[in-house]
C-alpha cells in the first residue's frame, strides 16, 4: 500500500532545515521505516538514533552542520515511532519484537538499505543503549559510537543464583519507593503500565502542552535541574531525583509535568524548541499515541537471556559520552556512568557535559554537540 493510501507521506519540506529530506525504506525487518537524510551518499555514513518521546526530527539542528563537516547523515524513526509503520503498537501485542537484539536488526537493515558497509552511530536517551548494543553485536559495521544522556553499563551478567534476582531487586525498589512517607514510583515502572499511554495521549492539557511541559522540565530551562551522583540504587537516594524520574505515586506523567508548564513568555522566547517545531512532535504523537515508544521500556526482561550471552563483553570501538550539565539522565542509574567509562568502553575518549543543556542536548545546544561529535569522529578516523 502506498504512503498516500496509508495517509503517511514524507514529512513536509517546510518542517525541515534546508538539505534535510524525508523518505521511506521498505522491507526493513518487517517495517516501513521513515528516515531523515542529508548529505552525499559517497561520504562517510553517520547514523543517529533518537530517544523517547522524540523522533528522527530531534536531530534536525545537528544534521546540516554534520553534513558540512563531511558526513552522510541519516536518522530513522525507530520501531513504534512516528511515520515508521509495521510495528505492533498495542499494549497486548508482540512485545518480543521490541527486545534490544531485534531493534539492532532493524538498525542493521537501515544501514544495509543505505548501502553503507560501515557507519559511526550516535544514540540519545533510549537510542543510547540501542547504539551501544549495535557496537557490541556488530563491531565490523559500527566503527565508532557516541552515547548521549544515558550511560551504558554493559551487557547483563550471567546469573550466579536465581535468574529472577534482578526482577526481585527491581520489585523491592518499587515496594520501598511506595513505602516512603511521600509514596513514590520510578518512571520506568510507570511506563510499563497499561495506563501510561492513555494518560499521556489523552492528557487533560492535550498532547501539545503535555510535550511542552515534558521537554521543558527535563531541559536546562527548568532551574531545579541540578543533578548530582547518587550513592546507591535505594528508595531514599532515588527519591532525591525530580518527580519526572521518581514520580509521586498518585500521579501519571501528564499530571507530573503539568505542574511545571512554562509560562507563555518562556514559550515565546524558547529558541531551541519554538512552537512551530513542537507542533511537528505533537502532530505525530496525536496520531500514533505513545505505546510504541513505551513498548521499548517494557521489553527489557524478554531479551535478558540473549543479552547475557555477551556478559563480560564491552565496546572496543572508539566511544564517547555527551550530555548536558543539567541532565539527570547522567546519574539516574547509580554507578552506570563510572562502569561505562572505566570498564565497558575499552577505547573511551571522554565524558563531555555541555553547559546550558539538560536532557535534550542535541536540541538545546546543537553547535557544541556538533563540535564534540566532529572532534570525536575525526580523532576516531585517525586512530
Amino acid at each position: 500500500m502506498s504512503a498516500r493510501a496509508l495517509g503517511l507521506e514524507p514529512l513536509g519540506a517546510d518542517a525541515l532545515p534546508d538539505g534535510v529530506r524525508s523518505r521511506f525504506l521498505t522491507d526493513i525487518n518487517g517495517l516501513r521505516v521513515h528516515l531523515l537524510e542529508a548529505g552525499d551518499p559517497d561520504k562517510p555514513g553517520l547514523l543517529l538514533l533518537h530517544g523517547f518521546p522524540e523522533l528522527a526530527y530531534s536531530w534536525r539542528h545537528v544534521m546540516p552542520p554534520l553534513v558540512d563537516a563531511g558526513y552522510h547523515v541519516f536518522a530513522p524513526d525507530l520501531r513504534g515511532y512516528g511515520r515508521t509503520t509495521g510495528a505492533d503498537t498495542d499494549y497486548d501485542g508482540d512485545l518480543a519484537s521490541y527486545r534490544r537484539f531485534n531493534i539492532v536488526r532493524d538498525v542493521l537493515g537501515v544501514v544495509a538499505a543505505m548501502q553503507c558497509r560501515t557507519v559511526a552511530v550516535v544514540g540519545h536517551d533510549f537510542g543510547s543503549p540501542i547504539a551501544a548494543w549495535c557496537a557490541v553485536l556488530r563491531p565490523d559495521v559500527f566503527t565508532a559510537v557516541a552515547l548521549m544522556s544515558a550511560p551504558f553499563p554493559g551487557p547483563p551478567a550471567l546469573p550466579e543464583g536465581d535468574a529472577g534476582d534482578r526482577r526481585a531487586s527491581d520489585s523491592s525498589l518499587s515496594g520501598d519507593l511506595a513505602a516512603l512517607r511521600r509514596p513514590r514510583k520510578h518512571y520506568q515502572q510507570y511506563y510499563q503500565t497499561r495506563e501510561a499511554n492513555p494518560n499521556m495521549w489523552r492528557a487533560p492539557q492535550g498532547v501539545h502542552d503535555f510535550l511542552r511541559a515534558y521537554y521543558h522540565v527535563k531541559s536546562a530551562d527548568w532551574p531545579h535541574n541540578t543533578p548530582f551522583r547518587l550513592s546507591a540504587r535505594s528508595a531514599v537516594e532515588m527519591a532525591r531525583m525530580p518527580t519526572y524520574y521518581v514520580m509521586d505515586a498518585a500521579d501519571g506523567m501528564a499530571e507530573t509535568v503539568a505542574k511545571h508548564m512554562p509560562s507563555a513568555q518562556a514559550v515565546a522566547t524558547n529558541a531551541w524548541l519554538p512552537d512551530a517545531e513542537l507542533a511537528v512532535y505533537a502532530a505525530e504523537y496525536e496520531r500514533t499515541g505513545f505505546q510504541g515508544g513505551l513498548n521499548h521500556y517494557r521489553s527489557g526482561a524478554i531479551g535478558m537471556a540473549e543479552q547475557q550471552l555477551f556478559a563480560g563483553r564491552g565496546i572496543e570501538q572508539p566511544s564517547t559520552f555527551i550530555s548536558g550539565t543539567a541532565d539527570w539522565g547522567v546519574y539516574q542509574s547509580p554507578g552506570a556512568l563510572e562502569r561505562m567509562r572505566d570498564e565497558v568502553c575499552t577505547d573511551f575518549r571522554g565524558v563531555h557535559l555541555v553547559e546550558g543543556a539538560g536532557h535534550w542536548v542535541q536540541q538545546e545546544q546543537p553547535v557544541e554537540t556538533v563540535r564534540l561529535l566532529v572532534d570525536f569522529l575525526r580523532a576516531a578516523d585517525r586512530s
